[in-house]
């Protein structure tokens, strides 16, 4: 979580445009004098000076939420959602305090740099102040379930959403949904044999696994949630539909689809659990990496890049091989597909190899009344790749729901 604190700050008139409302300018600049204010509460204006970098914005992005006005009082969160080796991500959540009501996000990209202009690796001092991100600082709740205890992340209040990884990743890819989704309480679970969770020697299945999301939920005291999963996510929420549908409020498929394993898709999992047996988590890494991100990722997101080598390499290879039989054994959800009740969205990445976007249309429109949408610029990642164009997606559904 990010040291710097909270702070309240009043919209002026001069801040507004012809229409009496902020604009998009005045909000980067009501920003960054939060920003400012919070560093004067926290670790001093000059924190950057002294350490003799800068913080220099590479892409800034507003979200619009509801008007504010003259007089209204905003309470203004800076949560730092990412931080590379030169850069880190901040978003910035503008809540009017009258009334709670959400007024802003904004998500900026900075870079730190020299004297000189060019990026240098953030110092010591600047990374404690700004903190550890979100997604992978908090202690997760433990919860146990059939042999495997499962780390779980919780935030905020309101109608419960559940995120499920995919294969062979962890909670943090979900790091920028949980961050910003902030109307809902927001679950991300860490599958048994990833991430923070244990690993059992056997016991992997797409059903044990849908089992385990049923007894995170019990545990929580939700009887109902929205389920959003990723490729092997999406399968295990495919299970939850067919075996355990009344806990699926609604659904969300990202970078997945229904059909089953063919015969060569089968000894091509076999092929790589004996890899990770005999080569280790760095193997399965180096294999998968070519196929996972877009060009456009590659090119220009290295901490993504990093992110997602680093997930692969700190899955234990039991995990790795119980994942990769799972998905070898799971069932054919095409025939569910005309019988699934529940609101749905179908979110694909342009640029993915492993389930392509035209696959994925095919697989809404066999929903009914299912709404599909294409990530542009993404890969089999969309919610890492491009977080704010997945997000807003996902939060737009979302709020058809209420």
């Amino acid at each position: 979580m990010t040291a710097l604190p909270t702070v309240d700050l009043t919209v002026y008139p001069f801040e507004c445009d012809a229409f009496g409302h902020l604009n998009e300018a005045s909000f980067l600049a009501l920003f960054e004098r939060a920003r400012w204010d919070a560093l004067a509460k926290g670790p001093g204006m000059d924190l950057f000076k002294r350490n003799q970098v800068w913080p220099a914005v590479r892409k800034a992005t507003v979200e619009y939420r509801a008007g504010a006005f003259p007089g209204d009082v905003l309470s203004i969160e800076t949560v730092l959602t990412d931080r590379g080796t030169t850069s880190f991500t901040m978003q910035h959540v503008a809540k009017r305090m009258q009334d709670g009501a959400l007024i802003a996000e904004a998500t900026l990209v900075f870079v730190c740099i020299d004297r000189a202009g060019r990026p240098t690796p953030i110092p010591d001092e600047v990374a404690r102040a700004l903190g550890g991100p979100r997604g992978t600082s908090r202690d997760p709740l433990r919860i146990t379930a059939a042999g495997a205890e499962l780390a779980v992340e919780v935030r905020g209040e309101g109608a419960p959403i559940l995120f499920i990884h995919g294969f062979p990743f962890d909670r943090t890819m979900w790091r920028h949904q949980l961050a910003g989704l902030s109307r809902w309480k927001r679950i991300a679970l860490d599958l048994r044999g990833a991430g923070g969770s244990s690993a059992p020697a056997d016991g992997y299945s797409v059903a044990r696994y849908a089992d385990d999301i049923v007894q995170v939920l019990d545990t929580l005291g939700v009887e109902r949630a929205v389920v959003c999963g990723l490729s092997l996510g999406g399968y295990i929420l495919f299970e939850l539909l067919r075996r355990h549908a009344g806990r699926v409020r609604a659904a969300v498929f990202c970078n997945t689809k229904a059909t089953a394993d063919t015969a060569e898709a089968r000894r091509g999992r076999d092929e790589m659990a004996a890899l990770a047996e005999r080569e280790g988590s760095a193997a399965i890494a180096e294999r998968l990496m070519p196929q996972l991100l877009a060009p456009a990722t590659v090119a220009a997101q290295p901490d993504v890049v990093k992110h997602v080598r680093e997930m692969i390499n700190r899955t234990p290879v039991v995990g790795l091989v119980g994942a990769l039989r799972a998905l070898r054994d799971r069932p054919d959800s095409t025939p569910l597909l005309g019988s699934i009740g529940v609101p749905t969205l179908v979110i694909a990445g342009e640029d993915d190899q492993i389930t392509p976007a035209d696959g994925m249309r095919a697989m809404s429109q066999a929903i009914p009344s299912a709404q599909f949408a294409v990530i542009p610029a993404a890969g089999h990642l969309s919610p890492l790749e491009q977080p704010l164009a997945t997000s807003r997606t996902v939060a737009d559904f979302l709020e058809g729901l209420r």
